[in-house]
């Protein structure tokens, strides 16, 4: 379990391609090798950190456990920055969401709210209890109150943009924002008493093979995917994107249209089975292969 490696900065607009770029160029570039980071990347040093843990939570890049340090991008990291280097289109900023909230060892308060956190509106006092609680039954070591504060405020950062949260000091040209705030995935439901809740993403926000790439990299190869899996496993997309039954069913539809599953519903099973157009043999493969799908299809 990891906390706070965010150093309280959230994900800013253009640092993730600022940061992939330069590692392409060097890879030892966080380490300071060749010139000083700060310097390369033009952000402070605790920024510098924190945009080298973000670059590794959202699956952009990965770093050797032990030996010589140094950044290279991911499988996914590869391809995202082939087609989306900007990180503009809707899928990316998904893809990212689901690396994140999947991330229970570098991520976890993100994992822990959208995989455990079962309060659809709360305030920071109700995420911070829950969570310390179940850092406790986990038998992990305990975190202080400010560690756990500064991680949901930063969930908070994350997903809920400045105009909706302080409107009167956003600058028209401004760029703090976090582009995952453009999922829609958190809202505000009181803004004097600070309570949020969880939001149901739109039908048509997801691409469909998006929600695909999620569902096989949590596929175990066997020949039908439970429905009630996908909406309620952990890391499936029914979780990490806040879905409902109404709202995945649509999704799951158009899947089933586009011809890479399907759903079965004869003699109350409720299960998909995927199409033999998916190509790989492991989930990874299958989830990098969608991936690359969605850009064909989007740039078709």
């Amino acid at each position: 379990m990891k906390f706070r490696a965010h150093d309280t900065f959230f994900i800013r607009k253009g640092w993730l391609y600022k940061g992939m770029k330069n590692v392409l160029n060097d890879k030892y570039v966080f380490m300071g090798v060749n010139g000083n980071p700060m310097d390369i990347l033009g952000i402070g040093s605790n920024m510098v950190k924190s945009l080298r843990y973000w670059l590794q939570a959202v699956g952009l890049t990965t770093e050797p456990i032990s030996g010589k340090r140094f950044q290279e991008f991911t499988p996914l990291g590869n391809i995202i920055f082939e087609h989306d280097k900007y990180i503009e289109e809707m899928g990316t900023l998904w893809l990212l969401h689901y690396k994140l909230a999947s991330n229970i060892n570098e991520a976890t308060a993100w994992y822990y709210f959208f995989n455990e956190f079962k309060q659809s509106e709360f305030t920071r006092d109700d995420f911070v209890m829950q969570l310390d609680t179940y850092i406790r039954m986990s038998g992990e070591e305990e975190k202080s109150n400010r560690i756990l504060t500064d991680d949901f405020n930063c969930i908070i950062s994350t997903y809920v943009p400045r105009i909706k949260s302080n409107p009167e000091k956003v600058q028209p040209e401004s760029n703090i924002d976090c582009p995952l705030g453009e999922l829609d995935m958190v809202d505000i439901v009181n803004k004097k008493a600070k309570i949020y809740k969880k939001s149901i993403p739109k039908i048509d926000a997801i691409h469909p093979v998006i929600a695909l790439a999620v569902i096989v990299d949590n596929y175990n190869n066997s020949d039908e995917i439970k429905i009630s899996s996908i909406l309620n496993d952990s890391c499936n997309v029914g979780k990490i994107f806040n879905l409902d039954i109404i709202t995945l069913t649509a999704i799951l539809n158009r899947i089933e249209l586009m011809g890479y599953i399907k759903v079965n519903r004869t003699a109350g099973l409720d299960v998909i089975k995927l199409s033999d157009t998916i190509q790989g043999e492991t989930h990874v493969e299958k989830f990098l292969w969608c991936v690359n799908e969605y850009y064909r299809v989007i740039n078709a």
